[in-house]
């Protein structure tokens, strides 16, 4: 994926001197991740993540004593993840990333009491050349494995638990055409 560049101003309200941060994706918001789990994820629960591309959302579980169980397709996206969680990064249970596709390894992932996810918006980001990688898919096949994937980890949630897709529409880059991720998320 290309870099994408934060910018922050040269000089911020206080004074001080602003910078430039370098991130291969976007960082999801560790305060979706708080409440989410304080709305829906008792204490001492399990998170599932099927799209696991960062370390925020398992970091937080654990800060707030949730276990967290993630999927990730590339291996050194899972050593990342795994090598910033740290004393100060680190609650009661260790996150857990396992490598792999999802689609297989979901089946053997814990029961849990909420999926907290942000998929890939089908190809906006190509993540890697992996013939797995529904990024590197056409909206309709990307579509269709993404609905199988998400129907596999609700089968592992435990009664009266949630799921929780951070998605929004957006346009293929190439030919300008919308696609409606909310609703596609929401048939899956």
């Amino acid at each position: 994926a290309d870099k994408l560049t934060y910018s922050i101003p040269d000089t911020l309200s206080d004074g001080s001197k602003g910078k430039k941060i370098e991130a291969q994706t976007s960082i999801f918001d560790p305060c979706i991740v708080e409440l989410a789990l304080g709305w829906w994820c008792p204490p001492g629960g399990i998170v599932l993540d099927p799209f696991a591309g960062g370390s925020v959302r398992g970091i937080v579980s654990s800060l707030l004593g949730r276990k967290y169980w993630g999927s990730e397709l590339r291996q050194e996206q899972v050593t990342a993840n795994r090598s910033q969680v740290g004393p100060s990064t680190c609650g009661e249970y260790r996150p857990i990333w396992v490598c792999g596709d999802s689609f297989e390894t979901v089946v053997t992932s814990p029961k849990g009491n909420l999926i907290l996810s942000c998929p890939p918006y089908g190809n906006l980001e190509k993540y890697s050349n992996d013939p797995a990688d529904i990024s590197s898919l056409e909206y309709d096949d990307f579509v269709v494995r993404y609905s199988q994937i998400i129907f596999r980890t609700c089968q592992s949630l435990k009664d009266n638990s949630f799921a929780c897709f951070v998605v929004a529409n957006y346009r293929d880059p190439k030919t300008g055409e919308l696609y409606d991720l909310v609703a596609d998320t929401t048939r899956a």
